[in-house]
């Protein structure tokens, strides 16, 4: 449903996009992942038609950005970071006005804007004006004019910024029903949307794509070791410094004292050194109390830091 290849955008010495090819197809939700000012932004701008590349390509359901841009924007629901929407207008009103842009007249218009208001359940506020709205229900409204002409892509940048926990979970169940029916991409710099929402992820740094996959891919590929999580009886000085000379410890992560006089740690090892069956001579050896020992998946935002500290030099960064 979507290919791009190649994409690259520069504003002046900037460059927001450089050389950026992926692909998603029919039915997936895919994560655009990346710190903030990395180029998500641009790269949705292009997607949507609003913005056009310096230099390759993008495919939207088989139409391309540059060659049939409006044909692309007929089959693209686009919710930009900042939503568009007029306060003074009334929530039905301005889903019709949004059917009307799209082509939509009469009574399909209105069928139009129904069902989208239906869909991001705007029922209760259909007769009120947008501007006396919650951010929650403010988010809703700019979803469903992405949503009003029936688009076969959305795009998203940012969905949930600026929500509280409660309106985040909302936004998310409605993206997770939307799935069945349409491909989803979106924008986001948080990890734990990518986690509760995504089936792949794409992470862009600088103006690069320097990994996709699903979740569980990028934490097993980006590290090349494993985490080893421990809870022992044991004096603190001397079981760091014991720890951090076992053969294939890379490092002690964290090392803390819990309420019940326990310390509590892990450590990132080689995964064929047999870290963990040395913890336990260790332990019996020293005379410690060992109450837990179990490997555990690296965490997305470790991966995310990993991926994204080190990859890119040499490009400036976008201007998101």
């Amino acid at each position: 449903m979507i290919e791009t290849r190649g994409l690259t955008k520069t504003f002046g010495s900037t460059v927001a996009l450089d050389r950026v090819s992926f692909r998603v197809g029919r039915g997936e939700v895919v994560g655009f992942l990346g710190p903030n000012a990395a180029g998500k932004t641009t790269a949705m701008r292009i997607l949507a038609g609003c913005l056009y590349p310096d230099r390759g390509t993008a495919v939207l359901s088989g139409f391309d950005v540059l060659a049939e841009p409006r044909e692309v924007q007929r089959r693209v629901g686009y919710l930009p970071e900042n939503a568009p929407l007029y306060d003074t207008m009334e929530v039905g009103g301005f889903l019709e006005f949004s059917a009307g842009l799209r082509g939509l007249r009469g009574a399909a218009r209105r069928r139009a804007a129904g069902r989208a208001g239906e869909v991001c359940a705007l029922e209760e506020v259909q007769g009120r004006a947008i501007g006396t709205l919650s951010r929650g229900y403010r988010q809703r409204v700019a979803l469903a004019q992405a949503l009003v002409h029936s688009p076969e892509i959305l795009i998203l940048d940012e969905p949930t910024t600026g929500l509280d926990p409660h309106q985040i979970v909302e936004v998310r169940e409605l993206i997770g029903r939307l799935k069945s029916e349409r491909t989803v991409i979106f924008s986001t710099h948080i990890l734990s949307e990518v986690e509760a929402v995504c089936g792949r992820v794409l992470i862009i740094n600088r103006g690069r794509i320097v990994a996709e996959g699903s979740p569980s891919e990028l934490r097993s590929r980006a590290r090349g070791g494993m985490l080893i999580a421990f809870r022992l009886r044991a004096p603190e000085a001397q079981t760091r410094e014991r720890l951090e000379r076992l053969t294939g410890v890379r490092r002690l992560i964290d090392l803390r004292a819990d309420p019940d006089g326990y310390l509590t740690g892990r450590l990132e090892a080689d995964p064929a050194a047999g870290v963990s069956e040395q913890i336990y001579r260790l332990a019996a050896e020293a005379g410690w109390g060992l109450s837990e020992l179990r490997s555990e998946p690296a965490r997305l935002e470790e991966v995310f830091i990993n991926l994204t500290r080190d990859s890119g030099r040499g490009a400036a960064k976008s201007s998101e």
